[in-house]
């Protein structure tokens, strides 16, 4: 663990919270954000002209040396768009109209001169903008030079002209509360497509991922249409929460905050949100054993319902799944393949029984597919574990004829090739092997928890791809699977709506 550093941000040209993000995004290469305040705006300081600062304080944790850490601040500062230069000849402004400020407030109990800064900042006592944010999130910190706190310190100052500031980017609009045309209820508006650096906890290890959100509300039939920017707003606020903390949220956690927040913000009954990320598990291949890493998808989805608990406090559902790729043979045209060359080896001259062990013997050609399987395990209060996006992966990639690998040296992809061919499978017996390993691995949950699975099949010599997918709560498959009809299964949706998962707090 490094030490403790407070910095103090600003910003007063261009989108100013939109610079603010950037940089503290930025700032998690080169250290951990352990707190963040509000933000206040505040008038520029002193006789300085210009636009209306937003100031923020940050308590980061940072391995570096205090000049080190220093110059990368600068390169996050340059990377947000600061231009740097003088107003004059020998004449600077610190406090001057800028995209981005960041300035280095404390430095643990030290004190010391590094040339360009100093530690404490000599003129932290002065700055009312830096003392305020900073007394939020560290008001019982010792200033060292004065012996003050910073509550102190922050109390001791003229806070006229600083105003704190609701998170995120708010518009002032009522069309959306206006009666629309038509009075019909929507189930599902929203936004898609939405794209987010995350940090994220995948199989116990904390990872930095790139994600992709889509975020869905309910709409009343009186209401004219969400408020589009809320969504980026919320999950803004969200992802910002998550830097403050010191471990990392899963998947579905992440996106359970966002649909409780999207509940409350646009006054729903209901919000589902989707998220989808891409990451990398290491692998080596099968007989070369060349490392290397495979992607796969993520996903974690969660629907907050005010419904289900009486209009209070929205109940939660969540489902956490992943999406891995591989490899089918066709087994259809495999048997053709087989009954042609017996024929073959008969006339031929080979007997029957024969031609039969040598075409036991040897893999018997058939076309191939891609394919793409999904699973997602939907998890309910008595789950008695978190289920491991590795572990699902393995199940998908296990149902299909084989796995496949982004590098494949000769032997590697004999090894494949031969192994698929051994192994055919149709869609839907990759679907079905999905379900029924889920099953025996996750056998001690109960029976409410929700499974699907998916497979989609690429198709070389047809014209078309091949499609199969099937759902069920475990114990509607437990019962299926132990000779029961059960002919109307439930499907994600109703789940949604049947089995709340646990109160949000």
């Amino acid at each position: 663990m490094g030490e403790t550093v407070y910095l103090g941000l600003g910003s007063n040209l261009g989108d100013r919270q939109a610079n603010l993000l950037q940089a503290l995004q930025k700032l998690r290469v080169h250290a951990r954000i352990v707190r963040v305040s509000a933000t206040y705006r505040t008038r520029p300081f002193g006789a300085v002209s210009g636009p209306e600062f937003l100031n923020a304080a940050v308590a980061v944790e940072t391995e570096l040396e205090p000049p080190a850490f220093e110059r990368a601040l600068r390169r996050v500062e340059e990377a947000v768009g600061r231009q740097r230069g003088d107003l004059g000849v020998g004449v600077k402004a610190p406090t001057a109209a800028r995209c981005i400020d960041i300035d280095i407030l404390l430095w643990g109990e030290r004190c010391a001169d590094f040339g360009r800064f100093s530690v404490p900042h000599p003129y932290l006592a002065q700055r009312p903008y830096n003392l305020v944010p900073l007394a939020e999130i560290a008001a019982d910190v010792c200033e060292p030079r004065s012996g003050h706190t910073i509550g102190a310190l922050a109390a001791a100052v003229n806070v006229s002209g600083i105003e704190r500031q609701r998170r995120g980017l708010h518009f002032q609009t009522d069309r959306q509360e206006q009666e629309p045309e038509v009075h019909l209820a929507l189930d599902r508006v929203g936004v898609s497509g939405v794209r987010r650096m995350l940090r994220l906890d995948l199989g116990g290890r904390e990872q930095t991922l790139v994600g992709e959100f889509s975020m869905l509300a309910d709409l009343r039939p009186e209401q004219s249409g969400v408020h589009m920017s809320r969504f980026s707003e919320l999950l803004e606020e969200a992802l910002l929460d998550v830097l403050e903390e010191s471990e990392p949220l899963r998947a579905e956690e992440l996106s359970a905050r966002v649909a409780r927040a999207i509940v409350v913000s646009q006054r729903a009954s209901r919000a589902e949100v989707r998220l989808r990320a891409d990451f990398g598990l290491e692998r080596w291949t099968p007989v070369s054993g060349k490392r290397g890493e495979e992607m796969y998808a993520l996903i974690g989805l969660a629907c907050a319902d005010a419904r289900s608990n009486g209009g209070h406090e929205p109940v939660l559902r969540r489902a956490v799944g992943v999406e891995a790729e591989g490899m089918t043979a066709c087994p259809c045209a495999q048997a053709m393949v087989r009954e042609h060359s017996l024929r073959a080896l008969i006339d031929a001259g080979f007997d029957e029984a024969a031609a039969q062990r040598a075409l036991d013997a040897l893999p018997v050609a058939t076309h191939n597919q891609r394919g793409r399987g999904t699973l997602l395990v939907g998890l309910v209060e008595e789950s008695p574990e978190s289920v491991q996006p590795e572990t699902l992966v393995e199940i998908v990639e296990n149902a299909m004829s084989s796995e496949t690998y982004g590098l494949l040296k000769r032997p590697d992809e004999f090894f494949v090739v031969n192994k698929a061919h051994q192994n055919p499978k149709f869609v839907e017996d990759v679907v079905r092997g999905i379900l029924a390993r889920a099953l025996d691995v996750y056998a001690d949950f109960p029976d409410q928890t929700f499974l699907a699975a998916t497979q989609i099949n690429y198709e070389s010599i047809h014209k078309h791809d091949a499609l199969a997918e099937a759902y069920g709560t475990f114990g509607e498959l437990r019962r299926e699977l132990g000779g029961e009809r059960v002919p109307c299964k439930t499907d994600l949706q109703s789940w949604l709506a049947a089995y709340p998962t646990r109160a949000l707090r």
